[in-house]
């Protein structure tokens, strides 16, 4: 049932395989490159970019808004949609509920996976700058 665990369980068993190749490990590689990127940038500059990201990731809520209006517009269109789809015969229904839930899921997929970047780039700068405080 590791399958069910997540990415983070899944990246930690990786990392546990092999813990003498750690720090070249892809999973590091990308927060690495980011962490470097950021501590070569001004505090003043830094916090900008902070204030940013946080908007980015407050609106990135859009896409959830978006996913639960479409059932409301296709009730809007209810009739016309049902003379389409239910037509005697016709697999029209199969067709457009694959693509529907296609869309769905890929857009969820996608709202997290930014929330989750948005989330890593947040924390290396609130970590940035409260050693740059401290020292």
């Amino acid at each position: 049932m590791n399958f069910l665990r997540g990415d983070a369980h899944k990246i930690y068993l990786r990392l546990k395989r092999d813990p003498k190749t750690i720090k070249e490990s892809k999973y590091l590689r990308d927060i690495q490159e980011i962490r470097a990127f950021y501590q070569s940038i001004d505090s003043d500059i830094l916090k900008l970019i902070y204030y940013r990201l946080v908007k980015e990731n407050n609106g990135s809520g859009m896409i959830p808004i978006y996913v639960s209006s479409i059932p409301f517009l296709f009730l809007i269109f209810s009739q016309n949609l049902q003379s389409i789809l239910f037509v005697e015969g016709s697999r029209n229904w199969m067709i457009f509920i694959i693509i529907y839930i296609l869309g769905i899921t890929f857009s969820l997929f996608m709202h997290f996976r930014e929330k989750a970047w948005a989330a890593s780039h947040i924390e290396i700068i609130q970590d940035i700058l409260k050693e740059r405080n401290d020292t």
